[in-house]
């Protein structure tokens, strides 16, 4: 059976009660895995209460982080303290120099973009560097409800650009919620069709919601286990017996 990923639930982290109100929405929609947006000084007590939230309606959570540097080096030194507290890392992309250098860099796993910019910080140069390393191209949907008029069109004209860029390049595409509560909150096949205003097929739209997410949380979660060494090597068995594997 299909498990469908949303990677970007934004609640009030101080406010348990709506995290748990937009946890269990998505459990209503259908989604089995939810990736929930941690402030980068989140306490383990609050990550252990959420987790337990979502064990209990049978939901595993995935734990997330959103940077925003202003700079290229901003953006080195949040990646240095924080990628192995994190099970996933997004980048907030608002200027040019930060989009190449998270693009590039395999520490980075979403590349995110400000919704009603009218510049356009994803081009040919930024997939062509994603796509040799690991970063995939994130669309919230939250912002195609939110906006009106002239600043929805100007998105969903960016979003049909983004889009047939990472195609070219086979960037990975993954679509979240990116929802500040449980109002914006959809069905997969409720977004696989708005992913069709900006030119996104069904079928992608299926990958974008389930495989894709899937395949990032996959990877990290291997690194981040004990026996992880690099990739392709992992420790088996530890010990003074440890050739009788």
């Amino acid at each position: 059976m299909r498990k469908f990923v949303d990677l970007h639930l934004r609640p009030v982290i101080r406010d348990l009660n709506q995290a748990e109100g937009m946890i269990s929405k998505s459990y209503e929609l259908g989604y089995g895995l939810l990736g929930i947006s941690l402030p980068p000084d989140a306490l383990r007590q609050t990550v252990r209460l959420l987790r337990k939230i979502c064990s209990d309606m049978g939901i595993d959570l995935v734990t997330r982080v959103d940077l925003a540097p202003k700079t290229s080096r901003g953006l080195l030194d949040g990646l240095r303290r924080l990628r192995r507290r994190f099970e996933v890392v997004s980048i907030w992309c608002a200027s040019k120099s930060v989009a190449r250098q998270a693009a590039k860099d395999r520490r980075v796993d979403l590349l995110s973009f400000p919704p009603d910019s009218r510049k356009h910080f994803f081009d040919f140069a930024e997939a062509e560097l994603a796509s040799k390393a690991l970063a995939s191209l994130e669309v919230d949907m939250a912002p195609l409800l939110s906006l009106r008029g002239g600043l929805r069109i100007r998105l969903l004209s960016s979003l049909r650009r983004e889009v047939e860029i990472a195609k070219k390049f086979k960037v990975p595409i993954v679509i979240s919620s990116g929802a500040t509560n449980k109002y914006f909150l959809r069905t997969p096949r409720d977004y696989i069709a708005l992913a069709s205003l900006f030119d996104l097929p069904p079928s992608l739209g299926l990958r974008a919601l389930s495989d894709n997410p899937l395949a990032i949380v996959e990877r990290n979660r291997r690194k981040l286990s004990s026996s992880y060494v690099a990739p392709g090597i992992r420790v088996i068995k530890e010990g003074k017996n440890c050739l009788d594997v």
